[in-house]
């Protein structure tokens, strides 16, 4: 069984094919998956998605990107929402630099209250994390992050990054570009990270795993991350599905 722990059928890219896309992932292996919804639009598609299917649970939050959009009452609707037993974590929050929407400052802003609220309502966080590898340890270390964990959500961080995240009660996730052959560092890590810390996800529709790389991404081909993760570490595709399923389980506090 293999759980997609950071997918996006709440996309426009989905629209009219869930069925036939969840069909698919389950044809797959893919018996759970956690749909992110970061802005009001995507977590109003979330919330429906997990009262209608069975497999499928949320993560609710703001995207770094948007920051600048993250009003209080907002802020107020995604605790209330929090509250639904399907909603297994708060994300995607953290750090964009590559786009320039939302200011560095109002970014930190919102992944600060972001951190606050996950501690409050007792979520793990799903971190986005693009270009801003140091800063986000360091405000993670600042809001005392640890007391919620969480996940490192598609990382591309170096394996002293992942060291200083592990150490906060995070989880290390790999999507599709650990596929790909020019990926050396996202490979060095997944061979590093220790076993009980690794999730694997694709982030779909976004970054589609080699031999797909350009297309849509979709759940079904979280089984190429799975099967890579168990090339680089010598075990078997079966062992490391069970083993990623296990993390996912424990992260989201689905074991009960």
């Amino acid at each position: 069984m293999l759980f997609d722990t950071h997918m996006h059928l709440n996309a426009d890219q989905f629209e009219g094919e869930i069925e036939e896309t969840i069909a698919r992932a389950e044809e797959a292996g893919v018996k759970k998956m956690l749909v992110v919804g970061f802005d009001e639009k995507t977590i109003r598609i979330a919330m429906e998605l997990i009262d209608t299917y069975d497999g499928i649970y949320a993560a609710i939050g703001w995207h770094p990107v948007d920051a600048v959009d993250l009003t209080d009452e907002r802020l107020a609707w995604i605790e209330e929402l929090s509250q639904h037993p399907k909603v297994v974590a708060i994300g995607e929050t953290g750090l964009d630099y590559y786009w320039d929407k939302s200011s560095k400052e109002e970014q930190k802003e919102a992944f600060r209250k972001q951190i606050a609220l996950a501690k409050k309502v007792q979520l793990p966080l799903i971190i986005h994390d693009r270009d801003a590898h140091q800063d986000i340890v360091d405000l993670l270390k600042e809001e005392h992050a640890e007391e919620a964990g969480g996940i490192m959500h598609c990382f591309g961080g170096s394996i002293e990054i992942a060291r200083e995240c592990l150490k906060m009660n995070f989880y290390i996730s790999f999507g599709g570009p650990v596929t790909f052959k020019n990926a050396k560092r996202p490979k060095e890590v997944a061979k590093e990270v220790p076993l009980d810390r690794l999730l694997i996800e694709t982030d779909a529709p976004f970054l589609a795993p080699h031999p797909y790389r350009g297309k849509r991404n979709e759940p079904a081909y979280v089984r190429l991350v799975a099967e890579e993760i168990a090339l680089l570490r010598e075990m078997t595709l079966e062992e490391v599905a069970k083993q990623t399923t296990e993390n996912a389980k424990r992260v989201f506090q689905l074991n009960n």
